[in-house]
Formats: C-alpha cells, sequence, structure tokens
C-alpha cells in the first residue's frame, strides 16, 4: 500500500479550500476572461498549494499567487516575473534542479527547499484583506510542524515576515513582533532551536523594474541560506 505523505494531503486540502468567497470567485473570473497571451492555457483557478521538497531545511514563504502567474499554472511562484527572478536564483544557488518555473509539469525539482505563500489564492490588486491572511494561516502553520528539519526561513516581503512572526508570537515562541525590524537580506535569531529567519524584499515586478531589488541582492539571500545550512 502507498503511504501519502502527511504534506500531500494538505495540499489536496489547500486546493478543496473555500475559506474566502472573494478570493474563490476572483480566481474562477480570471481563470474564465484570462489575458490573451494566454488564451489557449487552461487556468487553475483554485487555491495553490505549496511546492518543494518535503525533507527540506528552507522554508520560502512569499505573499500570494499572480492572476496570471500562479492562478494560471498550478505552481507557487511559476509563471510570472516574480518566479523567473526566484527560481534563477534558486538554481544558482543549489535549490533547484533549472533555471526556470514554466509550468507544473516542467519536471522543476526543488532540493532542500520548500516554498509557500501567506495566501493560497490570487487576491484582487494583489492586496489580500487581514481576514484573508488569518484563514490562510493555519496552512503555513501546518506545514511548518510537517517540516520537522527546517534550518532557515526565508520571509520574502513585509506582510509573510509579519505573517510569520505572528505564528511565532501566537506559539508563545517571541514575545511580540516589534522586536523585529524587516530590511533586506537581514538575519533575524528567534530562539534556541528555532530556524534563522532572513528578511527580504519580494521579487516583484514593482521592485526588480526599478532596481530596488537586483538578481545579485536576492541571489546573496539564498548564499547566506546556503552558508547557514552548511
Amino acid at each position: 500500500m502507498v503511504q501519502i505523505h502527511p504534506l500531500e494531503t494538505l495540499a489536496a486540502e489547500i486546493v478543496a479550500c473555500r475559506r474566502c468567497p472573494r478570493l474563490i470567485e476572483h480566481c474562477q473570473r480570471i481563470a474564465r476572461t484570462k489575458r490573451r497571451a494566454y488564451r489557449e492555457w487552461e487556468y487553475w483557478g483554485k487555491p495553490v498549494p505549496s511546492f518543494g521538497d518535503p525533507n527540506a531545511r528552507l522554508f520560502i514563504l512569499g505573499l500570494a499567487p499572480a492572476a496570471h502567474g500562479a492562478n494560471r499554472t498550478g505552481r507557487v511562484f511559476t509563471g510570472d516575473r516574480s518566479g523567473d527572478y526566484l527560481y534563477k536564483v534558486l538554481y544558482q544557488t543549489g535549490f533547484a534542479s533549472q533555471p526556470g518555473s514554466w509550468s507544473a509539469e516542467d519536471g522543476l525539482v526543488l532540493t532542500d527547499a520548500y516554498i509557500a505563500a501567506s495566501v493560497r489564492c490570487a487576491p484582487p490588486d494583489n492586496k489580500p484583506t487581514p481576514e484573508e491572511f488569518r484563514n490562510c494561516r493555519s496552512f503555513v502553520e501546518r506545514e511548518l510542524e510537517l517540516l520537522p528539519r527546517l534550518q532557515v526561513v526565508v520571509a520574502l516581503g513585509k506582510l509573510a515576515f509579519d505573517v510569520y512572526l505572528g505564528i511565532l508570537r501566537d506559539r508563545g515562541i517571541i514575545a511580540s513582533r516589534s522586536a523585529f525590524t524587516f530590511a533586506h537580506d537581514r538575519e533575524h535569531y528567534i530562539a534556541s532551536g528555532q530556524p534563522l529567519l532572513i528578511s527580504s524584499y519580494h521579487p516583484s515586478q514593482q521592485n526588480t523594474s526599478t532596481g530596488r531589488l537586483t538578481e545579485q541582492m536576492l541571489r546573496d539571500v539564498f548564499i547566506r541560506a546556503r552558508e547557514h545550512l552548511r
């Protein structure tokens, strides 16, 4: 009898989730109308599960699927400019088997890394509500529990940073989020036995097109993570 990994069971639960009607409606509407460049695609149009190595020591937390990225392809950070940046750097630092992620069937494999989103559905204007963050947070919490080898967490963007710190606060691991200041490529030591937290700018097109985040800056984050794992 083939055993199903608990992360696979959780992924199926995420895909079936309907906790946020606003987000479900938005994802489905985008999947129907599509973007002209992708009119031949059958859009995913559902909550997007996490992706990666179940034995990972590195946990990467982003914000939410892009309307014509992961909401189209069904894989986190896949099919948009943010993913182009992220997976190229993960390949360069030894966490990904290829330098790009174009579809869920492209053969990409992550080694020692696991990627999740703070919110699993594409939100209108890329802005989830506080309630939508709360509705999705339990998925992140359960993934953290099901990845017992974690040694480093990389939070991509201030919102993901706050979600992760909020989990630690509510578990009693830290007293408050205010003791931790978000900055790019900054290490945050939480407590003995807890993964190192590294904060990073999000590889959004807004950040990369303006030069606020360069490829080298993002690579430095994952070089730092790799050095800590060594």
